[in-house]
């Protein structure tokens, strides 16, 4: 690993240390969001708390039988002592903001329905990079480095680069490239899903309570001189970027099976297939990671891993379709979700065992194109919703995993039960209301489930929704944004308001920014030749507020980036480009 330091700062004036409770958080917030993925309003709020969870999981499922190795390697510091540095309502240290993959930023002071338009908004910066920012940039609130607080985002690329730059100067304060000796970040194995290369694909974590001034988790894929291909997990310092944790770890798991490209009973990683594209997710001390295969082809299975955030070291490895094929975990770069007890992930096209046991799970362990509930630490399926022709869906790459799952806090119907809900969808036009503590398993002849809307979404859909103030919103395939309130714990038919704009492929991952319960903003990312970040009133989105071709070529940086997720945080709007990131605030 490079390291390369960047220019300074001058010290910004301001901090702010004010103690951020639950008691902070507005009704609209719930338990199992963290203060570092947006809390309350008003200035930023120290917090005691970084993500994570707790261990517990219950239920009888598949089980847990696989083993993996990680031999650390080229350590340069230490980081299991527990840091003092405490997080911020204004930090987002994963994808989409928080553990329920809501993409809401609850803690936006600046940025308001009244200015944000062209006249007054706009591209302020942009953060060049060595290469395709596929993944999340990530932000962290009032980190000393060299005794000088800075606000910093982090930007991590496919040429296996992460950044660390100043919000406030744009001012590059280090870099390191994750490639070890003699190796270069992986061709791109014919596949044009990520290309030209591959290197860290997957949205990094950050633990701001691990070490001296906190770690950064992030995934790499690198090519060696002799074409072997590798899978490491690192953990950065934040302040310097140096490996912590014994780090990096070489990844490979094995799992019995008799499933695609097994010998003698045993399924064995295949690191030349697969890519790491979901977002990483940390609960509980475990980073937890879902692989998928390069265009889904090639003999291969569904993985998902656990390693110990504070060693490095594998503690679990599930393979979801040991006696099967395909079954690979994308969700177009969303992270698994999480209560703290339980993990949530969908996979897609892959074999699905409709012979059940007596508890209604898959006899063979195989688990494809279905929505899983897991038991984190030793991963093992609890619960689960697969849906009725999810055979012919699989058949016919109508894959369910093609979207990412979120957590809705909880909600009460109208006989005043409460309901623990999720919501998911793929490239079937479905939305699926899954009820988390008793999901629906599979049934030949119905999908047993709390909801499902059929004909809400004009298209399929490749990315994640968002969730703010009672309202999901949806962005699908050559469909507008769609804004469906809540009532009685049941998602609206009909959109309540929809966007002037027209997503192409493939549609859009919403977030949103917001002071609280007011000045609600929903930002999604447009694909294309010319990229656009569009900005919406979240109480009617037909409100266009602003999008960046309004002013012709001012606000444009090039040509879009797929599956992009907009990061918003501390009156900045953050967009991953194909060379680096464009960055939008009041000018």
């Amino acid at each position: 690993m490079r390291i390369s330091q960047g220019a300074g700062d001058k010290p910004r004036a301001g901090s702010w240390l004010r103690t951020c409770t639950v008691a902070a958080l507005l009704a609209i917030a719930w338990s199992f969001v963290s203060c570092g993925g947006g809390g309350s309003s008003g200035s930023p709020e120290a917090a005691s708390t970084s993500s994570g969870g707790g261990e517990s999981g219950a239920g009888a499922g598949a089980g847990s039988g696989g083993s993996g190795s990680g031999a650390g390697s080229g350590s340069t510091g230490t980081g299991g002592t527990p840091s003092t540095t405490p997080a911020y309502a204004t930090d987002v240290l994963m994808h989409h903001n928080d553990l329920a993959r809501t993409g809401q930023m609850l803690a936006e002071t600046t940025l308001t329905p009244a200015n944000v338009k062209s006249s007054s908004f706009g591209k302020v910066a942009f953060l060049a990079a060595d290469g395709k920012v596929d993944a999340e940039p990530l932000f962290v609130t009032n980190l000393s480095i060299g005794g000088t607080p800075h606000d910093v985002v982090y930007v991590a690329t496919e040429h296996n680069s992460v950044y660390a730059y100043d919000a406030t100067t744009f001012a590059q304060l280090w870099k390191v490239t994750l490639n070890g000796n003699g190796e270069t970040s992986s061709d791109n194995r014919g596949c044009q899903d990520i290309t030209p290369e591959i290197g860290i694909t997957s949205t990094p974590v950050i633990d701001r309570s691990r070490g001296a001034n906190g770690v950064l988790y992030a995934v790499s894929m690198t090519k060696d001189s002799g074409g072997g291909y590798h899978h490491r997990l690192h953990a950065l310092d934040l302040a310097t970027g140096a490996e912590l944790l014994g780090g990096p770890t070489e990844i490979a798991a094995t799992y019995p099976g008799g499933g695609a490209g097994s010998v003698n009973g045993v399924i064995t990683f295949n690191a030349s297939l697969h890519t790491e594209r979901a977002a990483l997710t940390l609960v509980g001390g475990n980073i937890y990671m879902g692989w998928t295969a390069h265009c889904m082809s090639g003999s291969y299975t569904g993985w998902l891993m656990a390693y110990n955030a504070a060693a490095l070291r594998q503690t679990s490895a599930l393979n979801i379709t040991p006696n099967g094929s395909q079954g690979s975990i994308w969700m177009a770069g969303s992270g698994m979700a999480s209560d703290g007890s339980s993990l949530y992930v969908v996979d897609g096209n892959g074999t699905f065992g409709t012979t059940l046991n007596a508890q209604g799970f898959p006899v063979d362990g195989d688990f494809g194109n279905s929505l899983m509930k897991l038991s984190p630490g030793q991963l093992q399926v609890t619960d689960y919703f697969a849906m009725s022709n999810v055979v012919e869906e699989a058949n016919t790459d109508n894959d369910f995993g093609s979207g990412g799952v979120m957590l809705l806090p909880d909600q009460t119907t109208t006989g005043g039960v409460i309901k623990h809900l999720a919501v998911a969808a793929g490239k079937d036009n479905h939305i699926y209301v899954v009820d988390r503590d008793s999901m629906g398993k599979f049934n030949p002849g119905a999908n047993n489930i709390w909801q499902e809307l059929v004909g809400t979404l004009a298209g399929g859909i490749w990315g994640s929704p968002a969730y703010y103030n009672g309202v999901v919103y949806y962005g699908g395939l050559n469909d507008s944004l769609k804004a469906l309130p809540i009532t009685g714990a049941f998602l609206a038919t009909t959109a309540l308001s929809r966007s002037p704009t027209t997503f192409g492929y493939p549609g859009a991952t919403p977030a949103v920014s917001a002071n609280g319960a007011s000045n609600g903003i929903v930002w999604a990312a447009e694909n294309g030749s010319t990229g656009a970040l569009h900005a919406y009133d979240a109480s009617n989105l037909a409100n266009e507020l602003y999008n960046s071709n309004q002013a012709g070529t001012r606000d444009q940086w090039g040509a879009g980036n797929k599956f992009i997720t907009p990061m918003i945080a501390r009156g900045k709007v953050y967009v991953g480009a194909t060379n680096g990131v464009a960055v939008f605030g009041l000018r």
